[in-house]
Parts: structure tokens; sequence; C-alpha cells
């Protein structure tokens, strides 16, 4: 099955993708922005996001499919996704794969996404603060479909191992 984290930048989904494989026996962590990363050696940069690139969608699908056969399991995938039409194609293409797909939007308010935004000193992001900061308001535009589409979790002033065992109880009772 896939465990998917969905939310912007600031949520926590990282942070909780972390704690639900330490917890969850034979799940390992599918980063998809590294399929985005292979697209771009090959074709370039995209005008806005490398969601953009048709072949980025199918290729996390078969990616996955194929993680999966190879060695069963869970994949806790941290991507977030805003298109509506990209989620539909990627969730459509699991199921036709019949891979279960648990899908979690980890949700806080815009105060909190910016104060995480701002404070967070990892070196890899520096550099993406002010995109990440640009991006709030494409996320506040896509809540309405989110919240149809997924199970909404709220991180705001929630540790991230109870944030864990929230998404965990979720796919046992989804």
């Amino acid at each position: 099955m896939i465990i998917w984290l969905n939310g912007t930048f600031g949520a926590g989904k990282t942070t909780t993708a972390k704690e639900v494989t330490s917890l969850l026996p034979d799940s390992r962590l599918f980063d998809t922005e590294k399929v985005g990363e292979m697209l771009r050696h090959v074709l370039g940069v995209p005008e806005k996001d490398f969601q953009d690139f048709p072949p980025w969608r199918g290729l996390v699908v078969e990616t996955a499919r194929q993680v999966l056969d190879h060695v069963g399991g869970t994949l806790v995938v941290t991507q977030t996704v805003l298109v509506e039409a990209y989620w539909q194609e990627i969730h459509d293409g699991l199921t036709r794969a019949g891979i279960p797909v648990h899908h979690f939007l980890l949700h806080t308010d815009r105060d909190t996404l910016v104060e995480r935004i701002e404070t967070d000193t990892k070196p890899e992001s520096a550099g993406a603060k002010q995109w990440r900061l640009d991006h709030l308001t494409d996320y506040e535009q896509a809540l309405p479909w989110l919240r149809r589409e997924a199970q909404v979790v709220d991180t705001t002033r929630v540790p991230p191992a109870e944030v864990a065992e929230t998404v965990l109880r979720g796919v046992r009772t989804g």
C-alpha cells in the first residue's frame, strides 16, 4: 500500500513520514522528487514545476508499482500535489495497479506555515524559503479539492509522533 502525505511546505510531511516509517514495519520512504530530478536532467527545467511533465505522473505510478512488487510492504510518499487532475491521474494509476492508497492532507494555519518556513534553518531549505512562501496561495486555492480527496490531519501545535499515530489510525480505519 501507499501512504501519501500531502500538504504544503512546512505542514510536517517529512517529519511525519520519518515517524510513520519508524512505527510501521516493512515501510520505506519513496521520494517522488527524485523522479522529477531525473526528468529535469533529461527534459530540462520545467516552466513551473516538474509535476507538469506528464511522464512524472506515470513514472511515479510505475516506480511505486515496481518497488512494491519487488519488496512489498508500504511506501510512504511525502509529496505536495496541488493540481487535482495530477492527483487523479496518479491515484487512478495506482488503483489500476491494485495498490491501495491512503491519502492524508497534513494541514496547519497560514501563520504557523509562515513561521515554520521562516524559521527553517536546514541548509537545504535556505534557497527555497521564498519559493515556499510564494506557493501558500496555490495551496489555499487547492484546499477544497484536497479536503474532498484526503483525510485531513491538523498539525498545528501537534507533536510529529502524535501526527504519525493519527495517520496510522487513519490507515487502519480507512
